[in-house]
């Protein structure tokens, strides 16, 4: 399931760290409540995804970044940060992808309402 699709409405918002932290072009990662995530800064942009892949559960966010894909370490699979659509095999379902804020210049990360 991916949560980029929801409304921020339907979200609570985190702050998870202050946007310097995070230059473009580096990672961040980070737990909220359950949820290991990887925020990211690309060319600008935040994004926020969980640290699993959805092929065989392993850690994803120490793979490779091509422009807004992530390549698991483990068997390849890509995903695409910006919705966690799965884009190549072995993976076939998508990654949770979660909305981001920058207010204040804080880094707020939503996950969906409980």
């Amino acid at each position: 399931m991916t949560y980029s699709t929801l409304d921020p409405s339907e979200c609570d918002f985190y702050e998870v760290a202050a946007a310097d932290e995070l230059p473009n072009g580096e990672r961040l990662f980070v737990e909220i409540g359950e949820n290991f995530l990887v925020i990211f800064n690309i060319a600008g942009q935040i994004y926020a995804i969980e640290d699993l892949c959805s092929h065989d559960d392993g850690p994803l966010g120490d793979g490779d970044l091509e422009d807004h894909e992530i390549i698991c370490p483990r068997h390849g699979a890509r995903f695409d940060v910006r919705d966690g659509k799965a884009l190549t095999l072995p993976a076939v379902e998508a990654i949770p992808a979660y909305p981001v804020q920058v207010v204040d210049g804080q880094i707020r990360v939503g996950l969906p309402k409980e």
